[in-house]
């Protein structure tokens, strides 16, 4: 089945055309400048990309443009719109109301409006991208997928918060957890290259600007490092991640921020940026360490943290049979990947530093003897997508 994948930012638009089943890629790309200007990037593989600038007042023109290079005589992939028979759009926040992907109606609409204050910055925008593909697509099936979703099987004692516990009853505050389609992708993958379905022990590192690790026990979510929002667990790119609450309140008094300008510090100028000064990225704090005691001293945060998550999900879970490395670090960084593995032999853990000197492909990194094991897994969201799609449009 022919899918249609939209991820709608406030100002964005990424969007990937692919076959369910097996996962070709007929073509992808990004708008974006949405009610600035407009600007499409189209992607084809095999040939030359194309970029043009094309008014997008509202997503509804963005919408628009992919379509008209989808049937495009010269850079097209498709000669009728007919020939996308669903599109899946992701949406960050579930909330409570989803624990799977859900076709889109009128409830699933008004379910997703009501998440929209656990998840303020991106659950309108991917209304936006919903609203815009029914109004100019309004025969075809669409469904959403969930971030939140695949954690949903978390135990209570995982979920709640150490708060008074009518937050949770009146107002939904617990764990939720984020990036939960990659951590469901890899996980699975992992599941399958152990050959083990039914008993295994998986932690899946999602490592890039915004980072996340799920402990998963024989397929389910057990725990998660994000929380209510994607601020929290280890610093990422920009974010700080956990952080004694006190901070807060010791900077507002000292400072007089807001608590919107105290959340911005710790959203978009915190984690190895914060610590560093240097970038948010990581492979120019890898440039930089040689010579930078706060860049180096960035990158060992990290590294410490991600490490103590792992060592934290190895003892809930009761030992570990694989660790996953997924994402952008994941996937590129074998000085990153080495680092975080050092030290943990004692819980069975070897890495062989020469298989590990890969990028961006399905590995075994283990070394001769390690009773855990290593992976290297791109991830693959669009494709879980994809088949949650085409799966519920069978049904």
């Amino acid at each position: 089945m022919k899918i249609l994948i939209i991820n709608a930012g406030s100002s964005s638009l990424k969007y990937q055309f692919m076959e369910s089943e097996g996962g070709e890629v007929f073509a992808k790309g990004l708008c974006e400048r949405i009610g600035i200007d407009g600007r499409l990037t189209h992607k084809v593989p095999g040939r030359e990309d194309v970029k043009r600038d094309i008014p997008m007042p509202t997503h509804n023109e963005a919408i628009q443009a992919v379509l008209d290079i989808m049937v495009d005589p010269v850079n097209g992939v498709i000669s009728s719109v007919d020939e996308i028979a669903a599109v899946g759009h992701r949406v960050l926040h579930g909330g409570m109301a989803f624990t799977a992907s859900c076709i889109i109606d009128d409830a699933c609409i008004e379910a997703i409006k009501k998440c929209i204050p656990l998840g303020p910055l991106h659950n309108p925008a991917n209304l936006m991208g919903i609203e815009a593909c029914q109004k100019i697509m309004p025969s075809t099936p669409q469904v959403a997928v969930f971030d939140t979703a695949f954690h949903m099987t978390m135990p209570p004692k995982a979920y709640i918060y150490a708060i008074p516990y009518e937050y949770y009853e009146k107002d939904d505050v617990r764990r939720y957890g984020f990036h939960g389609t990659s951590h469901r992708y890899v996980s699975a993958r992992a599941i399958d290259m152990l050959g083990n379905p039914e008993h295994s022990k998986v932690i899946s590192c999602h490592l890039g600007n915004g980072s996340s690790l799920a402990a998963v026990v024989d397929g389910k979510v057990v725990d998660t490092s994000m929380g209510l929002g994607p601020l929290a667990g280890f610093p990422m790119g920009t974010r700080s991640g956990d952080v004694d609450p006190t901070i807060l309140e010791y900077l507002m008094g000292r400072y007089g921020y807001s608590i919107k300008e105290m959340l911005n510090i710790l959203n978009k100028k915190s984690g190895v940026l914060g610590i560093s000064g240097v970038s948010s990225d990581f492979r120019d704090l890898d440039a930089a360490a040689a010579g930078n005691e706060r860049a180096a001293l960035a990158l060992d945060k990290f590294i410490y943290e991600v490490k103590k998550y792992i060592g934290a999900y190895a003892a809930a879970m009761g030992g570990v049979d694989a660790i996953v490395f997924t994402a952008g670090i994941g996937e590129n960084s074998k000085d990153l990947r080495y680092r975080i593995c050092e030290g943990l032999d004692y819980m069975g853990v070897k890495m062989d530093a020469e298989k590990n000197s890969v990028r961006g492909k399905e590995a075994d990194v283990s070394a001769a003897g390690s009773k855990v094991k290593v992976f290297i897994i791109p991830t693959n969201e669009e494709l879980m997508i994809a088949m949650d799609t085409a799966e519920l449009c069978k049904k």
